[in-house]
């Protein structure tokens, strides 16, 4: 069993309030949810309205699915304009751990 996970720190465009936040923070994480079926919500940030960060989880049977899954929840969420990506945090864990 394969455990990976991915967590992204983003600088939200032209964002004013909390609620503005989460119409743009809501879409991504149900996007992630829907089209890729990982766990996902907003992990940090919650009380600043220009800075969010989401984190995602994901388990397997085969570590190359987790890296295809991982690579294109990473791919989706730096190809959306309304954010900026500034960095991304992935973390792998096998039975080996």
């Amino acid at each position: 069993m394969y455990v990976g996970t991915l967590s992204f720190d983003l600088l939200l465009g032209d964002v004013h309030s909390l609620k503005e936040k989460r119409s743009v923070v809501r879409p991504i994480v149900a996007e992630l949810q829907r089209k890729y079926a990982v766990s996902a919500a907003e992990v940090g940030g919650q009380n600043l309205h220009r800075r969010a960060e989401i984190g995602l989880a994901v388990v397997s049977g085969d570590a190359g699915h987790l890296h295809d899954v991982l690579d294109r929840c990473e791919r989706l969420v730096a190809a959306r304009p309304e954010v900026e990506l500034l960095s991304v945090r992935r973390r792998l864990h096998g039975d080996d751990d």
